[in-house]
């Protein structure tokens, strides 16, 4: 992917460490606006007398669609915040599919993936910050016990957990994550490919909230649509120093991994597929890239009329 024409590179921003600053501020934002969605559903709305009573969550569809849009839109800045600088990853599983198939060097993807980790983390904790007296409300009416009985409900403001129709195995909630990371990567690429129908007017970005808002209405319930190793593991890391021991680590059923592995396989599953069944035929049938269009990050920019080079050399019309 390329990034924007640069004038000139001076001082340490503009090595590595700018890209890991760029990927630990997206994902940042991502988490900010998503765990916050999720803090107002669980325990802002009800606690500050906006619900029909002070313990009233998750009214099925209306408080689901709330957490959807929330995501989206929180994924669609994290990307517009960084996608000029590194294209966006703010997701280990989107940086390890484009090391296995889009040629990114793997020596960036510890240090990708850590910022990402430290982004969500902080994010969490401010996250926590802000709404600590409402989830503490919350619980307090509802008779919870964070690290005990009805700790998962504001656990949930943090990180996933399957559903409790899967009972005791984990084999449903890991094939969820694996299809819904599948989806989300092949989408991605998709979108950025520029021998497909890349978006213009640099509307890459939301594009992208809306795959990931379609993945949370279509596969959310089974395991709550993390689909992102870091946007999981960071909160979940907050959370258990905040009090929710054991819903954190190892988590229901020992689940705490299974955001973390099923994401990785279902990214590089997804490149895959994306490139088997359509960057290859394009490149088969000698597509080129759209002449009046250039990626930028997960973003496509159209160019100004004056530079697009079928325009280049034609004669002016008579008048």
């Amino acid at each position: 992917m390329a990034s924007p024409t640069t004038l000139g590179k001076t001082g340490w921003r503009a090595t590595i460490w700018g890209e890991l600053l760029a990927e630990f501020l997206g994902t940042f934002v991502l988490i900010m606006f998503g765990d916050g969605v999720v803090a107002m559903a669980v325990s802002a709305l009800n606690s500050s007398g906006r619900a029909a009573e002070p313990t009233t969550i998750f009214l099925a569809s209306g408080d689901w669609l709330l957490i959807t849009w929330g995501w989206a839109l929180a994924v669609t800045f994290g990307v517009y915040v960084a996608g000029g600088i590194t294209g966006a990853h703010i997701n280990p599983a989107v940086t390890i599919a484009f090391a296995v198939k889009r040629g990114f060097p793997w020596s960036k993807v510890p240090g990708y993936i850590i910022a990402q980790i430290l982004g969500a983390f902080v994010a969490a904790a401010l996250v926590f910050a802000n709404y600590r007296d409402a989830i503490k409300s919350f619980e307090g009416a509802a008779g919870i016990i964070r690290d005990g009985e009805g700790g998962n409900t504001t656990f949930s403001i943090f990180a996933t957990f399957p559903a409790p129709y899967f009972g005791d195995s984990l084999i449903g909630p890991f094939i969820d994550q694996v299809i819904g990371t599948a989806l989300l990567v092949l989408l991605i690429l998709a979108v950025v490919d520029t021998l497909n129908l890349a978006p213009r007017s640099n509307l890459g970005p939301f594009i992208v909230g809306l795959i990931v808002a379609a993945i949370g209405m279509s596969y959310g319930a089974n395991a709550g649509y993390a689909i992102n190793p870091a946007r999981d593991f960071g909160p979940r890391l907050f959370a258990y120093l905040a009090g929710w021991g054991q819903w954190a680590f190892p988590g229901i059923n020992s689940y705490w991994w299974v955001p973390i592995v099923g994401p990785i396989v279902g990214g590089v599953i997804g490149a895959f597929i994306y490139d088997i069944f359509i960057h290859d035929v394009l490149k088969a049938r000698g597509v080129q890239p759209a002449p009046d269009v250039e990626v930028e990050g997960r973003a496509v920019e159209e160019r100004p009329e004056e530079e697009r080079p079928e325009e280049r050399g034609r004669a002016a019309p008579a008048d």
